[in-house]
């Protein structure tokens, strides 16, 4: 099989004029990027908002491993095959970032013949969203500085963390840094930091914003900092709203791209699901659902982190429901929740598949509580023997849990038909009780310890001495109401990475606890996690070139 950018490179793509209209966006809606990307108008919202709105299918996954899942590659491919049953479908994903595409992740376009073209572009820069959300930022960063600089009239205390600064690269050298070094002319010294652009409060807040208007007010609320007497500094204080949309202005468009096979593509926004939010935007998401007849989105990560976070932070914000959960597997994967290592993959292993199911159980028992009709895929791969595939197949069945096994990967949109009709079937005769898990005026702590023992299954939850002081300082300024968005490794249903399957008895450990008053929730900070990556011993950096010509290998 060819490698993903060679898949993407041999495509014959189609005018991106061509894709609007098949949504029925006019062309005076678009505004090109060249021949196959665009920015869609936020006009249009205006003129199609009393079309009845399609289906949402909302992709997630078991707890991811190095051996594979294919989230998002499922989510295009079943947009794909949808497309080839002569639906009217559309895709919504977030934007890659190039943390990830230069680090060890590599891009986030899909793989093998379920991909988003033009891949390079996507992968690289795009249309300048990531660049606008970090110049927003960093804009707001400096005039802090600047009015502390200036004499500090809102008597910020420069003693507390306050509004770093962000940047689109891992580079873990940054994350604890002291700036204003070199004299008075330099600024004040005072500690600081990098977080990763998509870890960025502007980018959950253009992902969340409503309209211009409301993505204004969001920025308004942004917490730069705390006076001496605890109260919150504001962005309004420094009249920055209006700067920082201006920067904003065209990132909060919707960008239209393709599927390999001519579906329509909307990727917009690009938080992070263990750092953030996980989810692309609700304007883009609203936007196709509109248009479409079906929208398949997906929320990074595990069903215990973007599924979550969609369902108790993006739905309590917005009036977007989903209509069933596809919960993506792969028996590599839950081989190795059972316990093998990458090296024992491709041998067929029945006892260490059934001890892996528990984390497929247990994202089932996790979404059950969101009252979502659910289907399981089964992402095949060449080592997967029958009886392997048939072992998951009939643990699905003893759920009673619809399961098809999808091939988009190897053949595209016909690979994904099973998958298609099945979800097409639930949707048509599966019952929708779609609930959150709690309600948001419940207390903190309350909300806290639902998520930690009814989804990621600890036992209790542990707070460090500034958490707690963090808590009571945020009740006491009226935010104790918003929804809770907690930073946990993506590589466990724990809090610890090493944990794998399905593991019980085990303490949540929160750590610090930050109002993200701008995007609308509450972070929790559990265990090591980090906002600002480091690359790897061998960063996919390596494995790329351009040639003359400007063609590019080794993205992926």
């Amino acid at each position: 099989m060819l490698s993903d950018i060679e898949i993407a490179q041999q495509a014959k793509l189609r005018p991106i004029t061509e894709i609007a209209a098949q949504l029925g966006i006019l062309p005076e809606e678009l505004e090109p990027y060249g021949k196959y990307k665009a920015k869609v108008s936020l006009s249009v919202r205006e003129r199609v908002k009393n079309n009845p709105r399609g289906k949402l299918i909302f992709t997630t996954a078991i707890t991811p491993t190095p051996a594979g899942e294919g989230k998002t590659c499922t989510a295009i491919g079943l947009t794909q095959a949808l497309g080839a049953l002569g639906k009217k479908a559309a895709v919504c994903l977030r934007e890659p970032s190039l943390g990830p595409v230069f680090g060890i992740k590599g891009g986030a376009a899909g793989g093998g013949y379920a991909q988003v073209v033009p891949m390079e572009d996507i992968n690289l820069h795009f249309t300048g969203d990531f660049a606008a959300v970090a110049a927003a930022h960093n804009l707001l960063a400096a005039l802090v500085d600047n009015h502390i600089y200036r004499g500090n009239r809102l008597n910020i205390d420069v003693t507390k963390p306050g509004w770093g600064r962000v940047l689109d690269v891992n580079d873990r050298q940054l994350r604890h840094i002291v700036v204003g070094l070199g004299g008075k002319e330099n600024g004040i010294p005072r500690e600081s930091g990098f977080e990763i652009t998509a870890a960025s409060e502007i980018m959950a807040v253009l992902c969340l914003a409503k309209d211009f208007a409301d993505l204004k007010k969001r920025l308004g609320s942004l917490i730069v900092g705390y006076d001496r007497d605890g109260r919150p500094v504001l962005a309004r204080e420094f009249k920055a709203e209006e700067a920082m949309a201006i920067l904003l202005k065209d990132a909060i468009k919707p960008n239209l791209v393709q599927t390999l096979e001519g579906q329509p593509a909307f990727l917009h926004g690009g938080p992070f699901a263990n750092i953030a939010h996980g989810n692309n935007s609700i304007i883009a998401t609203d936007l196709a659902l509109h248009l479409a007849d079906y929208v398949v989105t997906e929320g990074g990560f595990a069903a215990d982190l973007g599924a979550e976070k969609f369902f108790d932070i993006v739905c309590s914000l917005s009036d977007l429901k989903p209509d069933v959960a596809v919960l993506v597997a792969s028996v590599r994967a839950l081989k190795m929740h059972g316990g093998l290592s990458l090296a024992e993959l491709a041998t067929e292993n029945l006892r260490a598949l059934e001890a892996g199911l528990a984390n497929l159980g247990a994202h089932l028992d996790n979404l059950a509580k969101f009252g979502l009709p659910v289907v399981v895929c089964i992402n095949r791969f060449p080592t997967d023997t029958q009886a392997e595939l048939d072992y998951v197949l009939a643990y699905c069945a003893e759920r009673q849990v619809r399961a098809a096994i999808s091939e988009c990967v190897a053949k595209g949109g016909p690979g994904g038909r099973e998958l298609a009709e099945t979800v097409l079937e639930v949707l048509a005769t599966a019952e929708n009780r779609f609930r959150p898990l709690y309600h948001p005026a419940e207390s903190v702590k309350e909300k806290i310890h639902r998520l930690a023992t009814q989804i990621y299954g600890a036992a209790d939850v542990h707070y460090s001495v500034q958490a707690e002081a963090q808590i009571a300082e945020l009740i006491r300024n009226g935010f104790g109401s918003l929804p809770i968005c907690m930073a946990k490794t993506q590589f466990s249903l724990s809090d610890d990475p090493r944990l794998l399957g399905a593991p019980k008895g085990w303490k949540l450990t929160v750590r610090e606890v930050k109002v993200a008053a701008g995007a609308g929730f509450i972070i929790c900070y559990t265990g090591k996690i980090q906002t600002m990556p480091g690359l790897p011993a061998q960063p996919a950096v390596e494995r790329m070139s351009i040639d003359e010509q400007g063609r590019i290998t080794g993205l992926s």
